[in-house]
């Protein structure tokens, strides 16, 4: 095995089929096919179209990865899928891919947790985590406070939200404002002509009784959606962008405030901001501004990479090579509540450089069932 370890990365856990390939932290693929256009109609995901649609993407997305790598199936050093947190359906069909695809090749498999992946992603931007590191998970399926010290097998929560996710907020206003789904993207260009100041919509959980690193965006939803309505009510024009502004500030305020003070309260430096909200450009410029402030180094990557992707699951899949972690079992099942202190699910044999008494290497496998 090279010392930088080939590993190809299967993300499900969604609406968006991933595949990315990783050598080591470099990135040589990341290979996507979103099904959310399929759901916009419906304003929202839905499950099986989901499902199905990652069926129907799953071998053509590989095939394009492996391609724009430009290496051969059989040069992989392992193969990691995300085994949860994520919908079970979606989940299975990419837990179901990795096995096959590992049985075949005869490599190790390795069922890796999708938010350990999202913290995991930076390292290939902006090199390896510092240990320990803060990661700031925002998305339409978690928002959540981490502090990780070994990304590989240490991970602990410190808050997340309690109702809607940050992701699921942005979803939810921009249908009652008409603007389409999904609503991050939307909400952030209209916020950009906006004022964030026109409203004073609420900070959930801000409190000096509240917890401390816990979100809750479900009052500031009703609170934007009641004010939307009592404007209509009475025959006025809904001020789109103002409103836009000023919900998007009330959430990033509230992120960036508490990943603050969760960096000086655990007296760590570095903070990673991650997921599909990460790609938010109000959230960070005023994440940098208040990590500037507060002496603490930002780390976020690029755009592309905080949404769900396969380089993220590809990443985190180097790292248990490169680690040596136990691998997983042919028994490996989507979960879709994994908690994230399960970095990966590894299985009941030994490390996969002991060849002959892992049973993940399977005889038949070795046939070279994959050319």
């Amino acid at each position: 095995m090279a010392d930088e370890p080939l590993v190809l990365g299967i993300e499900t856990s969604c609406d968006e089929t991933g595949v990315g390939i990783v050598r080591g932290t470099t990135l040589l693929a990341d290979a996507i096919a979103s099904s959310v256009d399929e759901h916009a109609r419906f304003g929202g995901v839905v499950p099986e179209v989901a499902s199905r649609a990652h069926l129907e993407a799953m071998v053509p997305t590989i095939e394009r990865a492996l391609k724009e790598a430009g290496v051969a199936a059989s040069d992989l050093d392992g193969i990691a899928v995300t085994a949860g947190p994520g919908l079970a359906g979606a989940l299975l069909v990419g837990v179901s891919a990795a096995k096959a695809y590992a049985y075949a090749l005869g490599k190790p498999l390795y069922g890796v947790n999708h938010l350990a992946s999202h913290i995991c992603v930076d390292q290939l931007e902006h090199g390896p985590l510092p240990e320990p590191t803060m990661a700031l998970l925002v998305s339409g399926g978690h928002s959540s406070l981490l502090l990780s010290t070994d990304i590989t097998s240490d991970v602990r929560p410190l808050g997340a939200t309690i109702d809607d996710a940050a992701g699921e907020a942005f979803d939810k206003i921009a249908r009652v404002l008409n603007l389409g789904f999904p609503g991050g993207p939307v909400i952030d260009r209209y916020a950009k002509e906006g004022d964030p100041k026109a409203i004073a919509f609420p900070r959930g959980l801000t409190g000096p009784r509240d917890a401390a690193y816990d979100f809750s965006f479900s009052g500031l939803k009703t609170s934007v959606a009641r004010w939307i309505e009592a404007k209509r009510a009475a025959g006025e024009e809904v001020p789109v962008r103002d409103v836009a502004a000023s919900f998007q500030e009330a959430v990033v305020d509230v992120l960036t405030r508490k990943a603050v003070r969760a960096c000086k309260d655990q007296g760590v430096d570095h903070l990673m901001i991650g997921g599909g909200v990460a790609a938010n450009s109000r959230l960070r410029v005023l994440a940098q501004e208040r990590c500037e402030a507060a002496g603490i180094r930002l780390r976020v990557p690029r755009p592309k990479l905080c949404t769900d992707n396969g380089a993220m699951v590809a990443a985190l899949g180097a790292e248990m090579v490169a680690r040596n972690r136990t691998a997983s079992d042919w028994d490996l099942s989507a979960d879709s509540s994994l908690p994230v202190t399960d970095t990966h699910v590894p299985g009941r044999g030994h490390s996969h450089d002991d060849a002959h008494s892992h049973d993940h290497v399977h005889e038949v496998s070795k046939e070279n069932l994959y050319p």
